[in-house]
């Protein structure tokens, strides 16, 4: 195959960007062990040079022959979510809980039902999530390993929180058992990387699929196909984020292209798998038809508690109230942004009030055919509102960027992605400074009298009428 003259270079650097990120994140998982205060600025380090690798490799790929891209895209996928298999979870052990989880499920046991301490389990625990202690105590072990304090015969454990129970929805925990259901008990974190691959690599077909459909390049898919992030979050650490991701971007895709309950079914598993992607609804509800995914998803959440509120009662929320207290959301202490202007209850109504008008203007502004900026804007705002401190939930906010071109917005995700390798409320803030910066300059670049008189009318007379007919999704405007 033949490239014509002034391609030959950026298909070069695209091929040769993708396989040294691949290069990178190998390295990273093999070399930099497990997180820990001590060494946390070559993570630092290992995330900015992957993200600069990864922004070179996706600006080449914009040059490059359209017939190429969706090659060089799926490609560059398998090679980087392959390398981010060669290591252990290196930032997190969520995985150790998904597999106890998984295994407790296999025994027939509800996982809320004990905390992982709990001695009435200890029958089932496998030596990998549960080593013996050395010399009676867990120090050599750390920091991938902590006390189990289950008594003067316990053990260590890779599961935080080994003495409360799981936190997670029904949708993540039938996840769990799926994962484990056909691999023994002694293996370790594998199966959940190779599921995180296999979901992530799915996640990129579908968004080549739909970006075909509604005429954009298909070189964006590669935002989410290569992000550093993605290879870290979804696979090396395979977090349950990655499947309420795909879940609720198919749920939206769905939903703007006219299947409304299809879309509810996915949207209310999504939000089943992790609360967070209810931030998707209020972009897909400016037809009036499109409301038919509220009450089906609400349906579908309910559905998937039946079974094991059955089995456990009213434990089935576990640790969840404690979650937030104990991460400040209660009290306002965690929200980066507003505690510099103020705390407590009121810092939280501050922030409720954020999300509350990012819903609104994502709801009045979006097209609701293609309503992938809206969506990217209220997952955004949330974001800045709240300013979670764990990289895993920016997951959701990445296939909205690939599907609007708002690349901006991608600032966001490097910011909690920076904050979750270095630990530093000052820095965060700066880190986020900056992504706003980015944000407000590209947007007012990118903008003009038109889109702001647009804008305007959607924002005073929403969208269209109440039952407009179906639209083919075309390229994606502002909002």
């Amino acid at each position: 195959m033949r490239l014509r003259p002034g391609t030959l270079l950026p298909t070069v650097l695209a091929v040769v960007g993708v396989l040294a990120l691949a290069g990178v994140v190998a390295f990273g998982v093999t070399h930099l062990g497990f997180l820990r205060s001590g060494h946390r600025s070559p993570f630092v380090a290992w995330t900015l040079i992957a993200w600069v690798v990864f922004g070179i490799a996706v600006l080449a790929l914009r040059f490059v022959p359209a017939r190429l891209v969706p090659i060089i895209v799926l490609g560059g996928a398998v090679v980087v979510g392959l390398a981010a298999l060669v290591g252990e979870p290196n930032t997190s052990t969520d995985s150790a809980r998904y597999a106890w989880d998984g295994i407790v499920q296999h025994a027939g046991v509800s996982p809320y039902a004990h905390t992982p301490q709990s001695t009435a389990l200890s029958g089932l625990r496998p030596d990998w999530l549960f080593p013996d202690k050395v010399n009676g105590t867990c120090e050599n072990l750390l920091p991938r390993y902590r006390g189990l304090g289950d008594g003067a015969d316990g053990h260590c454990t890779a599961i935080n929180r080994p003495d409360v129970p799981t936190i997670y929805p029904p949708m993540a925990e039938l996840w769990f058992a799926l994962v484990r259901f056909a691999v023994p008990a002694t293996v370790m974190y594998l199966p959940f990387q190779i599921a995180g691959l296999v979901v992530s690599l799915g996640v990129t077909v579908g968004l080549v699929v739909v970006l075909r459909r509604i005429g954009r390049p298909l070189w964006w898919a590669a935002i989410w196909a290569w992000c550093p992030l993605v290879a870290s979050e979804a696979v090396t650490n395979s977090h349950v984020d990655v499947v309420g991701a795909a879940l609720a971007t198919a749920g939206a895709v769905l939903v703007a292209f006219g299947r409304p309950v299809w879309g509810g079914i996915m949207l209310g598993a999504a939000t089943c798998t992790k609360l967070i992607p209810a931030l998707v609804y209020p972009a897909l509800l400016g037809r009036w038809r499109n409301w038919w995914a509220v009450p089906v998803g609400v349906v579908v959440f309910g559905l998937l508690y039946v079974p094991y509120v059955a089995s456990t009662g009213a434990k089935v929320l576990g640790y969840l109230p404690g979650y937030l207290t104990e991460e400040g959301y209660e009290d306002g202490s965690r929200f980066a942004l507003v505690s510099l202007v103020v705390q407590g209850d009121a810092g939280t109504l501050i922030v409720g009030l954020a999300v509350l008008v990012g819903a609104v203007l994502a709801w009045r502004l979006s097209d609701p055919s293609r309503p992938w900026s809206g969506e990217v804007l209220m997952i955004g705002v949330t974001f800045l509102a709240v300013t979670p401190r764990y990289p895993w939930y920016a997951l959701l906010l990445v296939p909205f960027v690939v599907l609007s071109g708002r690349w901006e917005w991608m600032s966001i995700a490097l910011a909690i992605g920076l904050r979750g390798v270095w630990p530093s409320v000052d820095a965060y803030r700066w880190w986020l400074a900056a992504a706003v910066l980015v944000i407000v300059v590209v947007t007012l670049v990118r903008t003009d009298r038109a889109d702001w008189l647009r804008w305007r009318h959607r924002l005073l007379h929403g969208h269209g009428a109440r039952d407009e007919p179906r639209q083919e999704p075309a390229v994606s405007s502002p909002v």
